[in-house]
């Protein structure tokens, strides 16, 4: 006699059949493991790959930086201890050609040891030292691509560059420490670091930065000696960085694209899990007769639970497996297809850790879904199942329980492994109850479709029957299918919300140019040249105001503490912050609380503060602020808390000051205009003729270029949100399948009453139609409610909306499940009602 427990001799005899009637369990699993290993797994790839090259990235060990300041004595004597070091410096000018095109760009002055770490990729050039090298005089230069095709450069050729003149020695194709300095506004040309030097352009006052890195002896811990450095030098305020976190903006963004698309891959399981529980339901449906026998013949709940779960569990790991294989493969596929074109290093591999999660999440899906129909089929007598009798309320048991704390499994899953805890609380509950929510509208829906057929005739009194019945699609494809629709539509939402403030909104409201390192002494001289090109000059479309950096070293006249501050704010603590002084209130000022001061103001220093600011250090009116500006200690106090719109047009410090708090100081300005195309260029050619020393940053180009981004951006966010929409087709085709074979009898005894194969698919097509068109609605609305706090609340953007995309997610969910109702009305009619009829 065989010692294998009965329940797993009857499971292995049931599964050697094969996955008839589990083909929808599976895909369902498989699609959001899939989508959940594949997140995890790309988001690894590209973590290893920034660890792998890290130092590369970082362009050594450690990296100091300070702005608009250059390095004390002290600090360079004390950083040249650490190791090999390499100094560089960056400042803005206008590039020009000789044909009069001018520029933007970022001129970065390096030494001879630069770089410490990876190699600089040139074309034109055997090396940086033969491309910064002087011809004929005059000093070279490696330029950006995009520098040389904006002007119309090649190699050879001199160009102008604030007051240097520069000859083009290479193409500068790559930078290793690129990654680690971020978004840039304006092309890279690298000089020799004493050729920046003498062109004054790093002279105080103006923007600028200095980073010096550090190549450390073997053995070294980098985090433990940059602390170290920050604390024998307190008052330098030194930005410091190591190579164990070289990109952090890219690691952020890494970890918080994994749990998007994680969260869409979790979306698709709760939305599978109809599908999981509807081909179990419908399996354990047609197995009535034989559990009926089973129990007649006196085998025990336990048993037939057993054997069902045991067969359940098998099928669970198959379609883990599947999802695993796919998930795990996407991202090798990827780095075949990418190559090298890639943003971010990545290494492609197999990783376990991303794997074993998403096998975690199946796991718990699949209990969370399958148990409750096991509790059903489980406790129902067997005088029931032999007469097919309703199924009656589900019972509170072992099951039941179990399902219950799988799907709090699930959850805390989700929380515990997002990078934020709290917005992926908010997000798994905003799931949770639009999943309960789609639920109860489907039922409604029934119900009201019951209540409705009694006014219709024909078809339409059919197609409504079916909707009200037990097994309609409205009680169990809608609330997947109306998920699937919510994710896509808050995503189109919240994108084209995004894309309509950069290519719309924003070109309206913000200025079209920024004009910095106006000259004191040249600031009417400036006046006149905007003026000649727009004409007579007012606030609605110019501003100038004086522009000077200071830090804030004390509040309440006690030493500031930046971890007293809210994380949100600490940045205007930490580092040098850009101020401003004015006389009178400007038109945007933002005012929230206080008032301004007088035109004529000579009295003791005062301060307008951004109200962001203050509330994050726990300022208010009447507090004194100590600024170090000018190497001067200011102590201000605040009269004014201003609402400070950086995208609008207007004074967008977060500091300024009463004139006579700087009297005498010589200030340069900076200015915002609103221009068309023709006037932008007219005025930068003009500029470059009177002063060519200001810097001319055009807005429009920068809204131009993001909107183009995010346009590309578009199309792989949306595929990705429409896995949730596929898992919602799944259900459909689940329930479709599971109701095959009522379909069939019910289209037999239509046919044999005379009803016509017209008749009948307009019926499907009336129940599938109102199906999709409930779920599609809800989903929107749905879509809308979680999109907007998005949009308004923490992109703090204006809140448009795409109706075109709407309509068509609409549409689709409509569309598709109609024709889920003709492929059902098909299959139904395809078979002859005499074998139908006799074989029940």
């Amino acid at each position: 006699m065989s010692r294998t427990p009965l329940a797993f001799r009857l499971a292995a005899r049931e599964l050697r059949s094969g996955v008839r009637g589990f083909r929808i369990f599976l895909a369902c699993l498989a699609l959001g493991v899939a989508a959940i290993a594949a997140a995890g797994s790309t988001a690894e790839a590209f973590r290893q790959g920034l660890a792998s090259q890290a130092r590369e990235i970082l362009g050594g060990d450690l990296a100091f930086s300070i702005e608009n300041r250059d390095f004390t004595p002290k600090e360079r004597q004390t950083i040249d201890k650490l190791g090999v070091t390499t100094y560089a410096a960056t400042a803005r000018a206008m590039a020009q050609a000789p044909n009069g095109e001018r520029r933007l760009v970022n001129l970065r002055g390096v030494d001879g040891q630069f770089p410490l770490a990876g190699a600089v990729t040139l074309e034109g050039a055997p090396n940086l030292q033969a491309a910064l090298a002087d011809r004929n005089g005059v000093p070279g230069a490696a330029v950006e691509p995009a520098l040389l095709d904006r002007l119309n450069l090649k190699i050879g050729d001199r160009f102008e560059a604030g007051p240097m003149t520069l000859v083009v020695g290479a193409r500068l194709t790559g930078e290793p420490d690129g990654l680690s300095r971020g978004f840039a506004i304006a092309p890279r040309v690298l000089v020799r670091g004493e050729v920046l030097e003498q062109s004054g352009l790093l002279a105080p006052g103006g923007l600028t930065s200095r980073t010096v890195r550090v190549a450390l002896p073997p053995n070294q811990d980098p985090r433990a000696i940059g602390k170290a450095v920050q604390a024998s030098l307190p008052e330098s305020r030194m930005r410091v960085r190591d190579r164990l976190d070289a990109a952090p903006g890219a690691r952020r963004l890494i970890d918080q694209l994994e749990y998007f698309l994680g969260f869409i891959g979790l979306a698709s399981l709760v939305a599978g899990g109809l599908g999981v529980a509807g081909a179990v339901s419908a399996y354990l449906s047609a197995r009535e007769p034989a559990i009926a026998v089973l129990k007649a013949l006196g085998a025990q709940s336990g048993l037939i639970r057993d054997l069902h779960l045991i067969q359940i569990a098998v099928l669970a790991l198959l379609g883990i497996a599947i999802g695993l294989v796919v998930g795990g493969a996407a991202p090798l596929i990827l780095g075949q297809l990418a190559g090298s074109s890639l943003p971010v290093p990545a290494l492609f591999k197999v990783y376990p850790l991303p794997l074993a999660k998403a096998a975690l999440f199946g796991l718990l899906a699949a209990a969370a879904f399958s148990l409750l129909p096991l509790a059903r089929a489980r406790t129902t007598p067997p005088s029931a199942l032999f007469r097919r009798a309703p199924k009656g309320r589900l019972p509170l048991g072992v099951e039941t329980v179990g399902a219950g704390l799988a799907g709090l499994g699930l959850a805390a899953l989700a929380v515990a492994t997002a990078p934020t805890p709290m917005a992926a609380a908010i997000m798994i509950a905003g799931v949770a109850v639009s999943f309960g929510l789609l639920a109860a509208l489907g039922r409604a829906a029934a119900w009201a479709a019951g209540k409705a057929r009694g006014l219709t005739r024909g078809p339409a009194k059919l197609g409504l029957a079916n909707l009200a019945g037990p097994r309609s699609a409205a009680r169990t494809a809608s609330p997947a299918i109306g998920l699937g629709v919510a994710l896509l539509a808050c995503v189109v939402l919240i994108q084209s919300a995004l894309l309509a403030q950069v290519s719309d909104v924003a070109p309206r409201t913000a200025p079209a140019m920024v004009f910095t390192e106006i000259p004191a002494d040249q600031a009417a001289t400036f006046d006149a040249t905007v003026a000649s090109v727009m004409g007579p000059l007012n606030e609605d479309t110019y501003l100038r105001m004086p522009f000077v950096t200071g830090r804030i070293i004390a509040v309440k006249g006690k030493p500031i503490d930046p971890k007293t501050v809210k994380p949100s704010a600490r940045w205007a603590f930490d580092n040098d912050i850009s101020l401003s002084t004015l006389a009178n209130e400007p038109k945007n000022a933002g005012v929230v609380a206080g008032r301004w001061w007088a035109t004529n103001d000579a009295g003791p220093p005062k301060l307008a503060m951004s109200a962001e600011i203050a509330e994050a250090a726990g300022l208010k009116l009447g507090d004194t602020v100590t600024l170090q500006v000018l190497g001067q200690e200011i102590e201000a106090r605040i009269t004014v808390l201003r609402k400070v719109e950086f995208g609008g047009f207007g004074p967008n410090f977060n500091l300024i000051l009463n004139p006579a708090t700087l009297e005498g100081a010589e200030l340069r300005s900076v200015a915002i205009a609103r221009l068309d195309k023709s006037q932008e260029a007219a005025l930068t050619r003009k500029l470059g003729q009177t002063l060519p020393t200001v810097n001319v940053i055009s807005v429009r180009e920068q809204l131009e270029s993001a909107a183009a981004l995010f346009d590309r951006l578009a199309l792989a966010v949306r595929g990705a949100a429409a896995v949730a929409g596929l898992a919602g087709l799944l259900v459909l085709a689940g329930a479709i399948a599971a109701g095959a074979r009522a379909r069939a009898r019910e289209a037999a005894t239509l046919k044999v009453l005379g009803a016509t194969r017209g008749q009948i698919l307009l019926a499907y097509v009336i129940e599938y139609g109102a199906v999709g068109l409930i779920a599609g609605a809800a989903g929107v609305l749905f879509g809308f409610a979680a999109a907007w706090p998005v949009v308004v609340k923490v992109f703090e953007a204006t809140w448009s909306v795409d109706w075109s995309g709407v309509l068509a997610l609409l549409a689709g969910a409509t569309g598709l499940a109609t024709l889920g109702g003709l492929i059902a009305a098909s299959l139904a009619l395809a078979q002859r009602p005499a074998p139908v009829l006799r074989g029940d």
